[in-house]
């Protein structure tokens, strides 16, 4: 399967998670201060709290219920109490626009 069209690059807000859902995958975007695009898995591995309603620091987003930080580039937790890391999608940016295909990970 391709990728698909998710949103428009100037849909996001820097330093600020949005959920979209693709093939009934749940993924959140993130634009972090150097204007890369990220694509991590939106459910947290400890409580399945959606990520996307968390807090963006760096390159990482933090869970809003526990504070389980989830890095941006290898979705591996960096804290307790998610011990177990989420999904990292491949992000491809064509004409403005955001693609994703849930089913390619990135290989840490």
């Amino acid at each position: 399967m391709a990728a698909s069209r998710v949103l428009a690059v100037a849909e996001l807000v820097e330093n600020q998670a949005s959920r979209v859902v693709v093939d009934g995958v749940p993924i959140a975007v993130v634009k972090d201060s150097a204007g890369d695009v990220h694509a991590i898995g939106d459910t947290c591995t400890h409580g399945e709290i959606s990520l996307s309603e968390g807090f963006v620091e760096g390159e990482t987003l933090e869970c809003w219920a526990h504070g389980s930080q989830f890095s941006l580039l290898t979705g591996k937790p960096l804290n307790l109490p998610a011990y177990e890391p989420v999904p990292v999608y491949a992000v491809e940016l064509i004409d403005g626009d955001v693609f994703i295909d849930p089913n390619v990970t990135k290989e840490i």
